[in-house]
């Protein structure tokens, strides 16, 4: 049977859901964790070290991942994931030392939710969509803060009514039911089951392939570097690569720095807390037409002017945040949640197309595993240096200033590796159409 034409949203729809349910079950962790520190008398830093180890473990895991993607396909990797993830969040109702909260919330939902995540979904999503490619990542990524604002607060109402472990129960139970079973439709490319790239005809039809031939090609810039069979070990060996492993390292930084710190910084400054959460929830919010708006620009436009746009998001963010130093400000608290939401959010949507538009072929898994261990380390990074430069110096001004620093690091390294000097996006690819017609 002929699989419809429309068989690629259908697996962008089944990646929404699944990053909706992924990514929040990874971050439930801090709905859990002040009840958690009540019941057991742990302290905040041993509980809290659950979070930031599973972290570690998900980057330490990223290469396998990526390696498992290109032998045995995102179905067999999603659906570990699922497993992985239900079994950390059933087997958090047993906790009763704090190894076991490592093992469970920490190791094994971390872990699981990597392969079944951004990381994992960048990895095949790409190779569905040629013309529309960072809308369709766009699309599947903004189910994270769709989740966040539909499932979390379900879950802390659990959480205040019948506890945070039946919260977990809960949330591994539908994690189980929903996601095992959709992903069954899931496929590395669309030649797999007989399609082409955003729904053109199959290679059976001698007029559609010809026409996917030659938009393919009209979109290479640089024919010798695509001709080369990229490996890990032939990745590794170009500066495009570390140019890539730094601006993923220094946007991972910045991201995460400001979405652990800015709650308690916030507090701090003279928000109540009650504004402080609600500042949260509102850059996930927002961060989901960003995310898609910017993502679809970015196939008209560029990945590299797209990402410079989201760095400009963080930076901004930082700034207001140095400027609340002197008081509460709702504009300036505003020019915070939208930059990091609207801007800053929708580098998710370019990190997959940068990588795949410069390392595409049968081992681009293997690549982006390694290159996700960057963003993670740098996400790893950045709220433990932030938290070490508030102790130290009794402010945040330093870690915010030198954020703003990364941001520019960051655009400058993914100008120099260039993915449009290999491949270029469907929006310039038909300007230059036009502009040889004209002519």
């Amino acid at each position: 049977m002929r699989l419809p034409f429309f068989y690629g949203w259908v697996i962008v729809a089944v990646a929404f859901v699944t990053v909706a349910l992924g990514v929040t079950a990874r971050t439930a962790f801090s709905l859990m964790f002040p009840p958690i520190v009540d019941e057991f008398g742990w302290d905040r830093g041993l509980a809290a070290g659950a979070f930031s180890f599973g972290f570690l473990v998900s980057a330490a895991a990223s290469p396998v991942v990526g390696r498992l993607m290109d032998r045995r396909g995102p179905r067999f990797v999603i659906e570990m994931g699922v497993l992985i993830t239900s079994a950390g969040l059933l087997g958090a109702t047993l906790i009763e030392a704090p190894w076991q909260l490592y093992a469970t919330l920490g190791v094994l939902v971390g872990g699981g939710a990597n392969c079944m995540t951004f990381t994992a979904q960048s990895q095949y999503l790409p190779n569905w969509f040629v013309r529309r490619r960072a809308l369709a990542i766009s699309i599947a990524f903004s189910g994270a803060g769709v989740g966040a604002i539909l499932i979390l607060p379900w879950l802390q109402a659990i959480i205040l009514h019948q506890g945070w472990r039946t919260s977990c129960w809960m949330l591994g139970c539908l994690t189980l039911l929903i996601l095992l079973p959709i992903n069954f439709v899931v496929a590395k490319r669309p030649q797999d089951v007989g399609l082409q790239p955003d729904g053109d005809r199959p290679d059976g039809d001698r007029i559609a392939a010809a026409g996917t031939a030659a938009r393919t090609a009209a979109n290479v810039v640089d024919p010798a570097w695509v001709a080369v069979d990229w490996t890990v070990a032939r990745a590794v060996r170009t500066a495009r690569f570390w140019w890539i492993v730094v601006g993923y390292f220094c946007g991972g930084f910045t991201w995460y720095a400001v979405q652990v710190h800015q709650t308690k910084y916030l507090i701090e400054v003279g928000f109540s807390p009650m504004e402080a959460a609600w500042a949260l929830g509102l850059v996930a919010m927002v961060g989901v037409p960003g995310q898609i708006f910017l993502g679809a620009l970015s196939d008209r436009v560029g990945r590299e002017i797209v990402w410079t746009v989201t760095s400009v998001g963080f930076a901004l963010c930082y700034a207001a945040l140095l400027a609340l130093a002197a008081g509460p400000s709702q504009p300036l608290l505003h020019t915070m949640v939208i930059s990091q939401g609207v801007l800053g959010y929708a580098m998710t949507s370019v990190m997959g197309p940068i990588v795949v538009e410069i390392f595409e072929g049968p081992h681009f898994g293997a690549i982006f595993g390694l290159v996700a261990v960057a963003m993670i380390a740098g996400g790893a990074a950045g709220p433990l240096v932030a938290g070490v430069v508030h102790d130290q110096t009794g402010s945040y001004n330093g870690a915010f200033a030198f954020a703003i620093g990364l941001c520019i690091v960051s655009t400058v390294a993914i100008w120099c590796a260039a993915p449009g000097k290999v491949r270029m996006v469907a929006g310039r690819v038909r300007a230059r159409e036009l502009a040889t017609a004209r002519t």
